[in-house]
């Protein structure tokens, strides 16, 4: 079997982050004036830590789409971290003490996806490590096997066994087997049960908000086959909130750790115009999401999170943008709860 230790970080593949895009509007300087342009740190992964990062919250771009270019999806969620940045920049703080950093990009070069992921598996893995929460900013979902392996490597030499799980809100499985050895947005999944696999791990995976016209039967199959939970969006309502409830409640207590990933394209167009592959009957950003959401992080096993696909190219009054910020904006809020 392949070794799969990330390499350390290749500042060819990293940019340290910009801080000249945190800008914004200025009510004062006052501790309940601010802002998050006023309120984020950088911090440079490729140098020694002055700081304790232990309970900090750390972004992270993956400014990457060759994953979804090479599934057929409508490329420019490249530009998504910038935009998801820019979003953030004018909300209010009302958590001054937890600490928030840019850690820059991890980007991908040459069209070289497989290295990306390893990059920032590598990045992952060093946020991890130092006590702090990985929240990074797509980007395809290809994210979503760097940020895995990531998150996994961490915690391979911790005292006793640990069981990883990932929670993935998305109308798309993302579990084609790639065609020959190339993979995309489409393919995470499938990697991460084929590592579980061959690692002799189970394969832990909830998927919520999964849709029938986006999936093929192959796909319901081989979600089947592998033994993933899934709930269909049409049962994020009210009167079925129980159906995702129940699920996530049993997946929490199956696991000791929760990566947690968000395709925006699990959204209604209407409200997440802005991704690579709409979803025009998507689920609503509703009570019964963020009850869902919640339950999660009241469990305190999330360990990382990203959101994907947020492409500017197709957004509407910046409506995705907006909406992926105050998706983080209530995370900040669950993780401030938790000091």
């Amino acid at each position: 079997m392949e070794k799969r230790d990330p390499l350390p970080i290749n500042i060819k593949f990293y940019h340290a982050p910009d801080m000249q895009c945190w800008k914004g509007r200025i009510d004062g300087t006052a501790e309940t004036e601010l802002r998050w342009h006023q309120h984020v740190q950088p911090l440079n992964l490729v140098a020694p830590f002055k700081q304790s990062l232990e309970g900090c919250v750390i972004l992270l771009g993956f400014p990457c789409d060759e994953g979804v270019k090479r599934n057929g999806g409508r490329t420019g969620a490249a530009q998504g971290p910038a935009a998801l940045r820019d979003a953030l920049c004018n909300l209010p703080v009302f958590y001054p003490d937890l600490s928030i950093y840019d850690a820059g990009d991890i980007v991908c070069r040459e069209n070289d996806l497989k290295t990306a992921q390893v990059q920032l598996a590598a990045a992952v893995k060093r946020i991890c490590e130092h006590g702090a929460f990985p929240l990074v900013l797509g980007g395809g979902h290809e994210v979503t096997y760097g940020h895995y392996r990531g998150i996994a490597e961490s915690i391979r030499h911790e005292s006793g066994a640990r069981r990883v799980g990932t929670v993935n809100f998305d109308a798309h499985f993302d579990n084609r087997e790639p065609k020959g050895s190339e993979p995309n947005s489409g393919t995470g999944f499938w990697q991460i049960a084929k590592d579980c696999k061959e690692e002799n791990h189970p394969f832990h995976y909830l998927a919520l908000g999964i849709q029938k016209t986006s999936n093929t039967p192959s796909l319901f199959n081989t979600a089947h086959q592998t033994g993933t939970q899934y709930v269909l969006a049409e049962h994020f309502t009210k009167d079925d909130q129980h159906i995702p409830q129940g699920l996530i409640a049993a997946f929490i207590e199956a696991v000791d750790s929760i990566y947690l990933t968000i395709d925006l394209d699990v959204f209604a167009a209407a409200y997440a115009p802005g991704v690579s592959a709409p979803a025009y009957s998507g689920i609503l950003p509703d009570r019964v999401f963020f009850e869902c959401l919640d339950s999660l992080f009241n469990s305190g096993k999330v360990v990382s999170m990203d959101i994907a696909e947020l492409n500017p190219d197709f957004d509407i009054d910046n409506r995705t943008a907006r909406l992926a910020a105050s998706l983080i904006f209530h995370v900040i809020a669950r993780l401030a709860d938790r000091h």
